[in-house]
Parts: structure tokens; sequence; C-alpha cells
């Protein structure tokens, strides 16, 4: 009898060790999903139209939570999802680059010099000046103005308009690959922009 009991105790602890185990992996799937989809999710760059600061085939993880709780700020780096006029163009795929207009802003391009209202905005990420004219322009209500850090080399707002607050997935956070460039990335510190009336 306590051979037979024995033997009953070591079978269910054999099937507990299996069920505790899909019951793991099960969970891990679950909340690697539920972070991807609604805290946080790796990206593969695949362009230089962010150099110098981000580099074709780099790796990023994007915050997916922040703009929750604030609004994007000049200077972050955002992935966003297509607008109107790119899905209609055939994009498909999200987009990495700089914000740098907020709703409201005259933003405006000229002499090799980005002006949000009239004042110049000192950047020292980009890759060269800009050699286009372009605006000026005011960036509507929910939405943002967003140029490449490679001006001229850039697919962005100076083509295509403007990204609704709706179509931004979140904030480049940091770089996990290459490992000789980790790092996070810090917004830049501006020069006062004046207000506009």
């Amino acid at each position: 009898m306590s051979t037979i009991s024995h033997q009953k105790t070591e079978s269910s602890r054999s099937e507990n060790v299996w069920l505790e185990g899909i019951k793991t992996v099960g969970l891990s799937l679950i909340l690697a999903l539920g972070m991807r989809t609604f805290v946080a999710e790796a990206r593969y760059v695949p362009s230089g139209s962010m150099e110098p600061t981000i580099q074709p085939d780099d790796r990023l993880i994007i915050d997916k939570v922040s703009y929750d709780f604030s609004s994007p700020h000049r200077g972050d780096i955002i992935v966003f999802n297509p607008t109107k006029t790119l899905q209609q163009e055939n994009y498909h795929d999200a987009f990495l680059k700089r914000v740098i207009g907020l709703p409201g802003e005259k933003v405006e391009v000229k002499n090799g010099q980005v002006y949000v209202n009239d004042s110049p905005l000192k950047e020292k990420y980009i890759e060269a000046k800009p050699d286009y004219q372009w605006g000026p322009v005011i960036v509507p209500a929910n939405s943002y103005l967003v140029l490449g850090d490679n001006r001229n080399n850039s697919f962005d707002s100076h083509y295509w308009g403007f990204v609704p607050r709706q179509n931004i997935v979140g904030k480049a956070l940091f770089r996990f690959f290459p490992f000789n460039s980790i790092g996070v990335f810090n917004t830049p510190t501006y020069n006062s922009i004046s207000t506009k009336n």
C-alpha cells in the first residue's frame, strides 16, 4: 500500500513540474507580448536619415508609456506610424524622426537654419546645415513637425507635412546595439523660443 501511494505521489510531482513549467512559459509569453504592446519594444533602424545621432542597423528601445502622461518635447526622437499622406504613397512602416515644431508654433527653414517662432534653433546634433528653404508653416493643433538629423537626406515633415499626435508610437529611449554605442538618448537643451502671439 505504501508503495502504490508513493508511486502516485511521484507521478503527481512529475505532472506538477510539467504543469508549472507550462504555466511559467505561458505567463512569460503573455508578459513579453504585453510589454511589447503597451510598455516598450525594440526597433531596428534601416536608414541613415537620423545620422549622425542614429546609424543604420542600430537597435533601439522605444518607450511606449511616457506619452500617455505627457506630450512630446522639442528634441525628442520619436517613432510614429505613417500619416495618411504617407499611406497614400504606400509607406506602411513606422518612421523615426526628431520633434522640432510643437502645436501652434511657426517653423521655417532658411539660410541653413531652422527658425521656430522666428527664433533660430541651435542644433548641435545635425549632420549638416539644411541646404533648402522651406516654410514658414504653422504646426496644427495636436500635431508635430519632425525632421531627420541628416537634414539633407531625410524624408520628413518638410516633404509630407505634420505628424498627428495619435500616430506617435513612442519615444526612442536608448540604443542597445551595437554594443560599442550603447547609451540613452537625452533630449537636447535649446535656446529659449519666443512664444507666438
